[in-house]
């Protein structure tokens, strides 16, 4: 079977004239054979070349199109999730934020239940706004808050009910994209509605596992997290207390006016989804990051503040709610007008696995001005 046995043969060096070349390059296309040296450039780039680009996508945007989401779409089998995913312009076409990573503001209605499925892919919510919903992942019940991190890793069955009376709004993030391409991705429907309607304030998986620096020796290892749930009141402290530290002169803090912290698998240690880094940081008031590049790419999500980020040499105001899309090898930068505090995700494990992670850092800046900067 030859390469246009599928009606698809490559084209190879269309420039060139010379007849014998010619004749040899067709030879190539005919046998579905490609030489390296035409292609060298796109295979082996200097420097990492990505199609995703940087973008931001504003929340004064975002949220109305959720909410009349909500008015004319029902959320149920088929649909499944009311979630509407970031469409990097780099990638038409398709909805991705960045080649790996996958993005949404999911929207559920007062009274409003999304049944349970599962699926290969690794996924969280981050809670934005809202109160009522539990998502029962594995027939566990997990509360949702605002600034909650909730995961749903791979196979885990999950689905969400709302006994509140607002809607409920949240950033999805899976590996979807990775997913696809590895050919690995298998999907199952669950029960039409959720197997537990319960309303605690605090799971069965949180009891167990939810104790700083006490792991049970009964529980076994596992490559995600068995946490579900790492609450808003515990990153909060956690932040708060490294920018304290620093006032007193203790290590602890990124850099100066930056804290962070990393959601983490209590059993090994690792990140809290295999496939997934999920972080928290806080920037004091008039501060700034160095600038980085990093090979992988990242979604971030301003929680609360403003500010500007700047994405190789383009500043873009800032502020609740707005999604940053930062591919790889992007330059970003980011600076706080009031405290701002930011979560963020990424492939970065996927790189770490492969040994070809690597970040380039320069100087930071020495004030947080938003010259020149524009809102998206």
């Amino acid at each position: 079977m030859t390469s246009d046995s599928y009606g698809i043969a490559p084209v190879i060096a269309p420039e060139e004239t010379d007849p014998e070349l010619r004749k040899l390059y067709d030879g190539f296309a005919a046998a579905g054979l490609i030489p390296l040296w035409t292609e060298i450039g796109n295979l082996m780039p200097m420097t990492p070349q990505p199609e995703a680009v940087p973008h931001v996508w504003p929340w004064d945007t975002l949220l109305p199109l959720a909410r009349r989401s909500g008015d004319l779409v029902p959320v149920g089998r088929g649909g499944e999730r009311r979630a509407i995913a970031l469409a990097n312009p780099g990638l038409p076409g398709r909805p991705y934020a960045t080649p790996n990573l996958w993005a949404a503001v999911q929207y559920l209605g007062p009274r409003e239940v999304a049944p349970a499925h599962r699926h290969s892919q690794g996924a969280f919510r981050f809670i934005l706004e809202g109160e009522g919903v539990w998502t029962v992942v594995n027939g566990d019940a997990v509360e949702m808050r605002p600034g909650d991190l909730l995961l749903t890793p791979s196979m885990h069955w999950h689905g969400h009910h709302h006994v509140g009376d607002a809607p409920m709004v949240w950033l999805d993030g899976l590996d979807i994209p990775l997913v696809h391409r590895l050919d690995a991705g298998f999907f199952e429907f669950g029960e039409d509605g959720v197997s537990d309607r319960s309303t605690p304030s605090r799971s069965r998986n949180e009891r167990l596992w939810g104790h700083p620096g006490l792991r049970p020796i009964g529980a076994p290892d596992s490559p995600n997290s068995p946490l579900m749930a790492y609450r808003w009141a515990d990153t909060d402290d956690a932040l708060t207390a490294q920018l304290e530290l620093a006032d007193e002169g203790h290590p602890g803090v990124i850099e100066p006016g930056h804290a962070g912290v990393r959601f983490t698998n209590p059993a090994t240690g690792r990140d809290a989804l295999a496939s997934l880094r999920t972080e928290m940081h806080r920037l004091r008031p008039r501060t700034a990051t160095a600038t980085r590049r990093t090979v992988g790419s990242s979604v971030w999500q301003i929680f609360r503040g403003s500010g500007t980020v700047t994405l190789d040499d383009r500043v873009i105001e800032v502020t609740a709610g707005d999604l940053i899309a930062v591919p790889s090898w992007c330059a970003l930068t980011i600076a706080a007008h009031t405290q701002l505090d930011l979560f963020t995700f990424s492939d970065a494990p996927l790189y770490e696995a492969l040994n070809l992670a690597r970040t380039e850092t320069t100087e930071k800046p020495e004030t947080a001005g938003n010259t020149g900067s524009t809102r998206a």
